[in-house]
């Protein structure tokens, strides 16, 4: 693998249809999430994880104070497994840090609060349903 990772700011660069093109796949196609899209797109930075030029996985940043929210995150089906959540995390919370984030937190899907857990996160406040999906609030200090 030749990964490299690019951020960048907004929802009008041809960058952000190749992270939509991976939400919609997992979210939406994979999941059976009804909405991927919302306003915060056009303030957020995305995270895009590349494997050469195809692109294999995407985050959001978010939010002028701390915690900074990390959301959205997605590894393509075939780079599971392999270590790419990890880095994905590890490089968003770089990134975020350097934007001027001291913490960061997200809303975990159930099933996935295992692997939130292993990158550092810790869980708090009650279970909740987005959508048919239960989630937990997770956060990490950085």
């Amino acid at each position: 693998m030749e990964l490299k990772t690019v951020c960048f700011k907004g929802n009008e660069d041809k960058l952000f249809k190749m992270a939509g093109k991976i939400r919609e796949d997992i979210f939406l196609l994979e999941q059976g999430f009804s909405v991927e899209y919302d306003d915060i797109d056009k303030e957020a930075y995305h995270v895009i994880v590349f494997d050469g030029e195809k692109p294999i996985a995407t985050s959001r940043f978010y939010g002028a104070d701390n915690p900074v929210h990390i959301g959205r995150v997605a590894v393509i089906k075939e780079y599971r497994n392999k270590g790419i959540g990890v880095y994905l995390m590890k490089q968003t919370e770089t990134f975020a840090k350097e934007k001027g984030a001291l913490s960061v937190t997200l809303g975990a899907q159930i099933r996935a609060s295992t692997f939130y857990r292993k990158c550092g996160y810790k869980e708090y406040g009650e279970e909740y349903m987005d959508e048919f999906c239960p989630h937990i609030n997770m956060l990490k200090t950085l």
